[in-house]
Protein backbone atom coordinates (compact mmCIF):
# COMPACT_ATOMS: atom_id res chain seq x y z
CA UNK A 1 0.00 0.00 0.00
CA UNK A 2 2.78 2.40 1.10
CA UNK A 3 4.97 1.57 -2.41
CA UNK A 4 1.45 2.27 -4.08
CA UNK A 5 1.13 5.45 -2.88
CA UNK A 6 4.67 6.57 -3.06
CA UNK A 7 4.43 5.54 -6.87
CA UNK A 8 1.32 7.90 -6.93
CA UNK A 9 3.34 10.85 -5.39
CA UNK A 10 6.29 10.19 -8.02
CA UNK A 11 3.89 10.65 -10.65
CA UNK A 12 2.17 13.52 -9.40
CA UNK A 13 5.12 15.72 -8.70
CA UNK A 14 6.80 14.60 -12.23
CA UNK A 15 3.27 15.85 -13.45
CA UNK A 16 3.01 19.09 -11.72
CA UNK A 17 6.57 19.44 -12.34
CA UNK A 18 5.80 18.84 -16.18
CA UNK A 19 3.30 21.33 -16.28
CA UNK A 20 5.03 23.83 -14.55
CA UNK A 21 7.80 23.68 -17.29
CA UNK A 22 4.71 24.10 -20.02
CA UNK A 23 3.92 26.96 -18.33
CA UNK A 24 7.28 28.87 -18.06
CA UNK A 25 8.03 27.87 -21.55
CA UNK A 26 4.68 29.80 -22.44
CA UNK A 27 5.28 32.35 -20.72
CA UNK A 28 9.10 32.58 -21.56
CA UNK A 29 7.40 32.71 -25.35
CA UNK A 30 4.75 35.48 -24.91
CA UNK A 31 7.65 37.59 -23.95
CA UNK A 32 10.14 36.37 -26.67
CA UNK A 33 11.39 39.73 -28.36
CA UNK A 34 10.30 39.53 -32.24
CA UNK A 35 12.88 38.49 -34.32
CA UNK A 36 13.81 39.04 -37.64
CA UNK A 37 13.58 34.78 -38.22
CA UNK A 38 9.87 35.22 -37.60
CA UNK A 39 9.42 37.24 -40.60
CA UNK A 40 8.98 40.29 -37.91
CA UNK A 41 10.96 43.36 -37.01
CA UNK A 42 9.85 46.25 -34.08
CA UNK A 43 10.82 49.81 -35.38
CA UNK A 44 10.27 53.09 -33.24
CA UNK A 45 8.31 55.44 -35.58
CA UNK A 46 8.67 59.16 -35.27
CA UNK A 47 5.90 59.31 -32.56
CA UNK A 48 7.97 57.19 -30.38
CA UNK A 49 5.59 54.14 -30.72
CA UNK A 50 6.92 50.42 -31.30
CA UNK A 51 5.33 49.09 -33.97
CA UNK A 52 5.87 45.65 -35.32
CA UNK A 53 6.42 45.16 -39.06
CA UNK A 54 7.09 42.65 -41.35
CA UNK A 55 10.40 41.90 -42.20
CA UNK A 56 9.96 41.99 -45.67
CA UNK A 57 7.61 45.16 -46.82
CA UNK A 58 6.00 44.88 -50.57
CA UNK A 59 2.97 46.63 -50.72
CA UNK A 60 2.02 49.70 -48.72
CA UNK A 61 -0.62 52.73 -48.52
CA UNK A 62 0.38 56.45 -47.62
CA UNK A 63 -1.96 58.57 -45.67
CA UNK A 64 -1.58 62.89 -44.71
CA UNK A 65 0.24 65.80 -46.24
CA UNK A 66 3.00 64.48 -48.00
CA UNK A 67 3.09 61.13 -47.01
CA UNK A 68 3.19 59.87 -50.64
CA UNK A 69 5.99 62.37 -51.67
CA UNK A 70 8.29 60.91 -49.04
CA UNK A 71 7.70 57.21 -50.76
CA UNK A 72 8.06 58.97 -54.19
CA UNK A 73 11.43 60.30 -52.95
CA UNK A 74 12.69 56.81 -52.19
CA UNK A 75 11.72 55.49 -55.54
CA UNK A 76 9.20 53.18 -54.12
CA UNK A 77 6.02 53.56 -55.92
CA UNK A 78 5.66 50.05 -57.24
CA UNK A 79 5.04 49.40 -53.68
CA UNK A 80 2.17 51.35 -53.78
CA UNK A 81 -1.52 49.94 -53.73
CA UNK A 82 -3.44 52.97 -52.61
CA UNK A 83 -4.12 56.41 -52.76
CA UNK A 84 -6.10 59.12 -51.64
CA UNK A 85 -9.01 60.41 -53.38
CA UNK A 86 -7.22 63.97 -52.83
CA UNK A 87 -4.02 62.53 -54.37
CA UNK A 88 -6.43 61.64 -57.80
CA UNK A 89 -8.90 64.91 -57.68
CA UNK A 90 -6.80 67.72 -56.97
CA UNK A 91 -5.00 69.64 -59.68
CA UNK A 92 -1.17 68.28 -59.66
CA UNK A 93 0.34 71.24 -60.99
CA UNK A 94 2.02 72.37 -57.61
CA UNK A 95 2.84 68.67 -57.05
CA UNK A 96 5.59 67.71 -58.66
CA UNK A 97 5.76 64.41 -57.70
CA UNK A 98 1.89 64.07 -58.65
CA UNK A 99 3.03 65.11 -62.06
CA UNK A 100 5.61 62.73 -62.88
CA UNK A 101 3.37 59.97 -61.49
CA UNK A 102 0.10 60.13 -63.30
CA UNK A 103 -0.28 56.70 -62.62
CA UNK A 104 -0.91 56.64 -59.41
CA UNK A 105 -4.29 57.76 -59.94
CA UNK A 106 -5.34 54.15 -61.32
CA UNK A 107 -4.85 52.57 -57.93
CA UNK A 108 -7.97 52.31 -55.49
CA UNK A 109 -8.90 55.14 -53.14
CA UNK A 110 -7.97 54.12 -49.26
CA UNK A 111 -9.48 57.63 -48.24
CA UNK A 112 -10.38 60.96 -48.77
CA UNK A 113 -6.61 62.65 -47.58
CA UNK A 114 -6.39 66.29 -47.30
CA UNK A 115 -5.55 68.73 -44.04
CA UNK A 116 -7.84 65.81 -41.97
CA UNK A 117 -7.22 62.21 -44.02
CA UNK A 118 -10.14 60.38 -43.05
CA UNK A 119 -8.32 56.81 -44.11
CA UNK A 120 -11.27 54.28 -44.71
CA UNK A 121 -10.35 51.30 -42.77
CA UNK A 122 -11.95 48.87 -45.05
CA UNK A 123 -11.09 50.03 -48.55
CA UNK A 124 -7.93 49.60 -46.54
CA UNK A 125 -8.02 46.09 -45.69
CA UNK A 126 -9.30 45.32 -49.19
CA UNK A 127 -5.52 46.69 -50.83
CA UNK A 128 -4.20 44.71 -48.50
CA UNK A 129 -1.02 46.62 -47.41
CA UNK A 130 1.65 45.35 -45.39
CA UNK A 131 2.57 48.69 -43.81
CA UNK A 132 0.22 51.70 -43.73
CA UNK A 133 2.60 55.19 -43.70
CA UNK A 134 0.98 58.12 -42.16
CA UNK A 135 1.59 61.82 -41.36
CA UNK A 136 -0.39 64.69 -39.63
CA UNK A 137 -2.60 62.45 -37.37
CA UNK A 138 -3.26 62.72 -34.24
CA UNK A 139 -2.01 59.55 -31.74
CA UNK A 140 -4.65 58.37 -30.61
CA UNK A 141 -6.32 57.87 -34.38
CA UNK A 142 -3.46 56.38 -35.42
CA UNK A 143 -3.63 53.78 -33.04
CA UNK A 144 -7.02 53.51 -33.64
CA UNK A 145 -6.79 52.80 -37.39
CA UNK A 146 -3.89 50.16 -36.52
CA UNK A 147 -6.16 48.52 -34.16
CA UNK A 148 -9.12 48.93 -36.92
CA UNK A 149 -6.94 47.09 -39.53
CA UNK A 150 -5.21 44.76 -37.84
CA UNK A 151 -2.35 46.70 -40.06
CA UNK A 152 1.13 48.21 -38.95
CA UNK A 153 0.63 51.83 -38.89
CA UNK A 154 4.01 54.24 -38.64
CA UNK A 155 4.26 57.77 -38.50
CA UNK A 156 6.21 59.79 -40.62
CA UNK A 157 7.10 63.68 -40.25
CA UNK A 158 8.06 66.70 -41.93
CA UNK A 159 8.93 68.64 -38.76
CA UNK A 160 7.22 71.86 -37.39
CA UNK A 161 8.64 74.39 -39.81
CA UNK A 162 7.69 74.20 -44.01
CA UNK A 163 11.19 74.08 -44.79
CA UNK A 164 13.06 71.41 -46.75
CA UNK A 165 16.35 71.11 -43.86
CA UNK A 166 15.26 69.56 -40.67
CA UNK A 167 15.99 66.57 -38.70
CA UNK A 168 12.66 65.15 -38.20
CA UNK A 169 12.25 64.93 -42.26
CA UNK A 170 15.68 63.27 -43.03
CA UNK A 171 14.63 60.67 -39.76
CA UNK A 172 11.11 60.63 -41.45
CA UNK A 173 13.32 59.08 -44.76
CA UNK A 174 15.66 57.35 -43.23
CA UNK A 175 12.86 55.23 -41.29
CA UNK A 176 10.78 54.54 -44.66
CA UNK A 177 14.02 53.65 -46.21
CA UNK A 178 15.00 50.90 -44.05
CA UNK A 179 11.26 49.62 -44.00
CA UNK A 180 11.09 49.33 -47.61
CA UNK A 181 14.74 48.62 -48.28
CA UNK A 182 15.59 51.18 -49.63
CA UNK A 183 18.16 52.25 -47.22
CA UNK A 184 20.90 53.36 -50.04
CA UNK A 185 18.55 55.79 -51.49
CA UNK A 186 17.47 57.55 -48.33
CA UNK A 187 21.29 58.67 -47.82
CA UNK A 188 20.99 59.89 -51.68
CA UNK A 189 17.95 61.91 -51.13
CA UNK A 190 19.31 63.17 -47.33
CA UNK A 191 22.65 63.96 -48.96
CA UNK A 192 21.15 65.87 -51.90
CA UNK A 193 18.82 67.87 -49.82
CA UNK A 194 22.18 68.65 -47.74
CA UNK A 195 24.50 69.52 -50.86
CA UNK A 196 21.70 71.78 -52.35
CA UNK A 197 21.60 73.69 -48.84
CA UNK A 198 25.53 73.59 -48.64
CA UNK A 199 25.99 74.93 -51.90
CA UNK A 200 22.89 77.96 -51.96
CA UNK A 201 24.99 78.80 -48.34
CA UNK A 202 28.39 78.62 -49.63
CA UNK A 203 27.51 80.95 -52.60
CA UNK A 204 26.04 83.72 -50.35
CA UNK A 205 27.28 83.66 -46.56
CA UNK A 206 30.23 85.97 -46.94
CA UNK A 207 27.86 89.06 -48.13
CA UNK A 208 27.59 91.86 -45.55
CA UNK A 209 24.21 92.96 -45.00
CA UNK A 210 24.85 96.25 -46.26
CA UNK A 211 25.57 94.93 -49.64
CA UNK A 212 22.41 92.92 -50.14
CA UNK A 213 19.06 93.92 -51.52
CA UNK A 214 16.20 93.96 -49.05
CA UNK A 215 13.84 91.31 -50.51
CA UNK A 216 9.97 90.44 -49.74
CA UNK A 217 7.42 87.74 -50.82
CA UNK A 218 3.90 87.59 -51.10
CA UNK A 219 1.02 85.59 -52.58
CA UNK A 220 1.39 83.23 -50.20
CA UNK A 221 -0.47 80.43 -49.44
CA UNK A 222 -2.00 79.99 -46.20
CA UNK A 223 -5.26 78.15 -45.78
CA UNK A 224 -5.95 79.31 -49.06
CA UNK A 225 -4.97 81.99 -51.78
CA UNK A 226 -3.73 85.03 -50.33
CA UNK A 227 -2.42 88.05 -52.43
CA UNK A 228 -0.05 90.86 -51.59
CA UNK A 229 -0.64 90.90 -47.70
CA UNK A 230 0.52 87.17 -47.10
CA UNK A 231 4.03 86.99 -46.40
CA UNK A 232 6.20 84.35 -44.49
CA UNK A 233 9.11 85.09 -41.61
CA UNK A 234 12.31 83.42 -42.21
CA UNK A 235 10.63 82.24 -45.50
CA UNK A 236 12.96 78.96 -46.63
CA UNK A 237 14.34 79.70 -49.69
CA UNK A 238 14.87 83.85 -48.65
CA UNK A 239 17.13 81.74 -45.84
CA UNK A 240 18.69 79.49 -47.78
CA UNK A 241 20.49 82.31 -49.62
CA UNK A 242 21.10 84.63 -46.59
CA UNK A 243 18.48 87.18 -48.33
CA UNK A 244 17.47 90.55 -46.32
CA UNK A 245 14.00 89.32 -45.75
CA UNK A 246 12.25 92.41 -45.14
CA UNK A 247 9.61 90.64 -42.97
CA UNK A 248 11.98 89.14 -40.67
CA UNK A 249 11.85 92.54 -38.76
CA UNK A 250 8.74 91.28 -36.97
CA UNK A 251 10.90 88.78 -34.98
CA UNK A 252 8.58 85.54 -35.26
CA UNK A 253 8.96 82.83 -37.77
CA UNK A 254 6.26 81.42 -40.29
CA UNK A 255 3.19 83.02 -42.02
CA UNK A 256 2.24 86.71 -41.26
CA UNK A 257 -0.26 88.71 -42.88
CA UNK A 258 1.06 92.52 -43.09
CA UNK A 259 -0.75 95.55 -43.98
CA UNK A 260 -0.38 97.70 -47.53
CA UNK A 261 1.12 100.52 -45.37
CA UNK A 262 3.82 98.04 -43.98
CA UNK A 263 4.46 97.32 -47.35
CA UNK A 264 4.96 100.68 -48.16
CA UNK A 265 7.26 101.16 -45.20
CA UNK A 266 9.83 98.54 -46.00
CA UNK A 267 9.21 99.31 -49.65
CA UNK A 268 12.32 96.10 -50.50
CA UNK A 269 14.26 96.45 -53.61
CA UNK A 270 13.19 93.45 -54.80
CA UNK A 271 9.46 91.42 -54.34
CA UNK A 272 8.80 87.99 -54.89
CA UNK A 273 4.99 87.03 -55.65
CA UNK A 274 3.95 82.77 -55.37
CA UNK A 275 2.33 82.17 -58.38
CA UNK A 276 -0.25 80.79 -56.72
CA UNK A 277 -1.41 83.91 -55.59
CA UNK A 278 -0.30 85.75 -58.34
CA UNK A 279 -4.03 85.72 -60.02
CA UNK A 280 -5.39 87.90 -56.89
CA UNK A 281 -2.43 90.06 -56.73
CA UNK A 282 -2.55 90.74 -60.75
CA UNK A 283 -6.50 91.95 -59.81
CA UNK A 284 -6.18 93.76 -56.68
CA UNK A 285 -3.21 96.10 -59.41
CA UNK A 286 -6.05 96.61 -61.73
CA UNK A 287 -7.90 97.87 -58.53
CA UNK A 288 -5.48 99.77 -57.01
CA UNK A 289 -2.41 100.88 -59.21
CA UNK A 290 -1.39 103.57 -57.75
CA UNK A 291 -0.47 101.96 -54.68
CA UNK A 292 1.71 98.87 -56.22
CA UNK A 293 3.62 101.80 -58.58
CA UNK A 294 4.21 103.62 -55.24
CA UNK A 295 6.62 100.58 -54.01
CA UNK A 296 10.24 100.88 -55.53
CA UNK A 297 10.20 97.11 -56.75
CA UNK A 298 7.17 97.44 -59.07
CA UNK A 299 8.84 101.27 -60.40
CA UNK A 300 11.79 99.27 -61.39
CA UNK A 301 10.55 96.72 -62.99
CA UNK A 302 12.19 94.06 -59.88
CA UNK A 303 9.04 91.89 -59.32
CA UNK A 304 9.25 88.46 -60.13
CA UNK A 305 7.59 85.28 -59.88
CA UNK A 306 7.95 82.07 -57.66
CA UNK A 307 6.48 78.38 -57.99
CA UNK A 308 4.01 77.78 -55.13
CA UNK A 309 5.82 74.66 -53.31
CA UNK A 310 3.27 74.24 -49.55
CA UNK A 311 0.91 72.45 -51.56
CA UNK A 312 -0.05 69.33 -49.16
CA UNK A 313 2.72 70.17 -47.47
CA UNK A 314 6.06 71.35 -48.26
CA UNK A 315 7.14 70.24 -52.07
CA UNK A 316 11.06 70.03 -51.34
CA UNK A 317 12.15 70.11 -54.47
CA UNK A 318 10.21 73.32 -55.62
CA UNK A 319 11.21 75.18 -52.37
CA UNK A 320 15.46 74.23 -53.51
CA UNK A 321 14.69 75.44 -57.39
CA UNK A 322 13.10 78.50 -56.14
CA UNK A 323 15.92 79.25 -53.84
CA UNK A 324 18.43 79.15 -56.81
CA UNK A 325 16.05 81.34 -58.57
CA UNK A 326 15.78 83.76 -55.91
CA UNK A 327 20.04 83.53 -55.81
CA UNK A 328 20.15 84.35 -59.49
CA UNK A 329 17.44 87.36 -59.42
CA UNK A 330 19.19 88.65 -55.95
CA UNK A 331 22.83 88.07 -56.29
CA UNK A 332 23.72 87.65 -60.33
CA UNK A 333 27.11 87.12 -59.57
CA UNK A 334 27.31 84.59 -57.80
CA UNK A 335 25.24 82.16 -59.65
CA UNK A 336 26.78 83.08 -62.99
CA UNK A 337 26.75 79.03 -63.52
CA UNK A 338 23.19 78.55 -62.68
CA UNK A 339 20.10 78.42 -65.31
CA UNK A 340 17.49 78.33 -62.81
CA UNK A 341 14.94 76.05 -65.36
CA UNK A 342 17.88 73.86 -65.91
CA UNK A 343 18.74 73.31 -62.26
CA UNK A 344 15.08 72.94 -61.54
CA UNK A 345 14.79 70.00 -64.12
CA UNK A 346 18.12 68.47 -62.25
CA UNK A 347 16.60 68.73 -58.67
CA UNK A 348 12.87 67.31 -59.64
CA UNK A 349 14.28 64.40 -61.81
CA UNK A 350 16.37 63.33 -58.73
CA UNK A 351 13.49 63.78 -56.38
CA UNK A 352 10.74 62.59 -58.46
CA UNK A 353 12.19 60.81 -61.32
CA UNK A 354 11.27 63.07 -64.35
CA UNK A 355 11.95 66.92 -65.23
CA UNK A 356 8.39 68.16 -64.72
CA UNK A 357 9.27 72.10 -64.60
CA UNK A 358 8.18 72.89 -67.98
CA UNK A 359 4.69 71.43 -67.31
CA UNK A 360 5.12 73.41 -63.87
CA UNK A 361 5.61 76.66 -66.16
CA UNK A 362 3.00 75.87 -68.45
CA UNK A 363 0.29 76.07 -65.78
CA UNK A 364 2.00 78.20 -63.00
CA UNK A 365 3.76 80.64 -64.42
CA UNK A 366 7.76 79.72 -64.07
CA UNK A 367 10.42 81.70 -63.24
CA UNK A 368 10.43 85.34 -64.62
CA UNK A 369 9.80 88.68 -64.22
CA UNK A 370 6.39 90.03 -63.81
CA UNK A 371 4.49 93.09 -65.69
CA UNK A 372 1.80 94.78 -64.04
CA UNK A 373 -0.66 96.55 -66.59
Amino acid sequence: MIKKLMSLLTILIVAVGFCGCMEQNTVEKKVQPVSEDAGMVKIVDLYGREVEIPKEVNKIICCGPGCLRLIIYLNATDKVVGVEDAEKKWTPWGRPYRIAHPELTELPTIGQGGPSPKPNPEAIIQVKPDVIFVTYMPKDEVDALQQKTGIPVVVLSYGQLATFNNEDLFKSLELAGKILGKEGRAEEVIKFIKDCQNDLNERTKDIPDDKKPSVYVGGIGYKGKHGIDSTQCKYPPFVAVNAKNVADELGKEGHAFITKEQLLKWNPDIIFVDEGGLSLVVEDYKKNPEFYNSLKAFKNREVYGLLPYNFYTTNIGTALADAYYIGKVVYPDRFKDINPEEKADEIFTFLVGRPVYSAMKEKLGGFKKLEFK
